[in-house]
């Protein structure tokens, strides 16, 4: 889950190799819920895009229970895996900046926050947008995506 800076170690509760094990169950159900209150024709063709690799990787591992799609991220070596078939139009995002994702889409909208209280700091207080209105292709938003960090 990213490095914590020496400032969020001294806060959290847990050194971050225990509290990278924390949160998962919570964010996933956070997520299922906005997923289940979509309708039903942008349920059908939603995406999740997670800020960093840990939170994709959990919604993969464990979004199987709540018939979550696929999730996808543009952090380190996830970038290099592609949106699939993400086709851009409607996307659950997680841990993302709003001004980030109102360069690339017209409609956004906070959904619910993610919260947990062993997590590391960073994993905490997380917001979930649902974007829709792309203003680009998602080969192109794909591209503003990638960071390894």
């Amino acid at each position: 889950m990213g490095n914590a800076s020496a400032g969020q170690q001294a806060r959290a509760v847990f050194p971050q190799y225990l509290g990278d094990r924390f949160g998962w169950e919570a964010m996933t159900a956070t997520v299922a819920g906005v997923y289940e209150r979509l309708p039903p024709s942008e349920r059908s063709r939603a995406c999740i895009f997670t800020a960093n690799y840990g939170e994709a990787s959990a919604l993969n591992l464990l979004g199987s229970r709540h018939h979550l799609p696929p999730a996808i991220s543009g952090h380190n070596s996830y970038y290099l895996w592609g949106p699939g078939r993400c086709g851009g139009e409607v996307l659950i995002t997680v841990g993302e900046r709003r001004a980030d994702l109102e360069e690339g889409y017209a409609s956004v909208v906070r959904a619910s926050t993610i919260t947990c209280r062993y997590c590391m700091p960073e994993e905490d207080d997380l917001p979930v947008y649902v974007v829709r209105r792309p203003r680009l292709p998602v080969r192109a938003l794909w591209m503003r995506a990638k960071h390894y960090d």
